[in-house]
């Protein structure tokens, strides 16, 4: 997968196949095949079929299930899921670095060209005040997702899952060519529901973010891909007149 392609990427968030496969015809419709992410929702109650059924559209596949136990069982996990049509999978980088080394390893394990791995560091939805109080890190959000960016650097993974504003801050520290895909994406005429650490599609292609993740702004728009098309078009900068 190159350095920096830069796209946005649609979560599948629906807990049925068939609710998945009628947002997807939307889509195809108008002729758009967007980057999607198969969350746990979903992939839990469909199992790998439904992975195998969105890659015979010829979509990119970014398989979020967040992997995060003991290394010998993540390293298991992820040798599974190794022979799978995707095309990014992920790990929870507070899982450690022998874990995510394992987790790489697994995924390594069947040979050719392995999915991009890559850690979630802080997720988007824990503000610094829930980090300090309720998980007891004494630290600010940034260095938090920094240092687990590094520990994910460091344990041979191609990237990280954190917040818009970290990602400039994680490409300093990492590499250009170290992926950075960030939620919370979403512009101020929308809800930012649960998601603490928010920024507009604009604002993240500033701090650096290679991916997006845009999920209800356009999943529960009037019409989705029209909503697909405006977070695009302001994420790759073509037309400023957006807002």
């Amino acid at each position: 997968m190159p350095a920096n392609p830069r796209d946005v990427i649609v979560p599948l968030d629906f807990p049925t196949k068939s609710e998945a496969m009628r947002y997807l015809d939307l889509f195809d419709a108008e002729g758009e095949r967007p980057f999607v992410k198969i969350g746990m929702e979903l992939f839990y109650a469909e199992g790998l079929s439904i992975v195998r059924e969105t890659a015979a559209r010829g979509l990119k596949i970014f398989l979020d299930i967040k992997v995060c136990d003991i290394p010998n069982t993540a390293k298991g996990a992820m040798a599974s899921l190794a022979g799978l049509p995707i095309d990014i999978v992920n790990c929870h980088a507070l899982g450690g670095l022998e874990m995510m080394r394992w987790a790489r390893e697994g995924l390594e394990s069947r040979g050719g060209s392995p999915p991009l791995l890559v850690g979630v560091t802080v997720l988007t939805s824990i503000s610094e005040a829930m980090l300090n109080a309720e998980l007891g890190i004494p630290d600010t959000v940034n260095n938090t997702a920094l240092r687990l960016a590094r520990l994910a650097k460091a344990a041979g993974l191609g990237g990280v899952v954190c917040a818009p504003g970290e990602a400039g801050l994680v490409h300093q520290a990492c590499g250009d060519d170290f992926i950075t895909i960030t939620p919370g994406v979403r512009f101020p005429d929308a809800d930012t529901i649960d998601q603490q650490r928010a920024a507009s599609p604009i604002d993240a292609r500033r701090f650096g973010s290679d991916y997006i993740v845009v999920g209800r702004p356009i999943s529960k728009a009037a019409n989705p891909v029209q909503a697909y098309r405006r977070y695009r078009n302001a994420f790759l900068g073509i037309g400023e007149n957006i807002l």
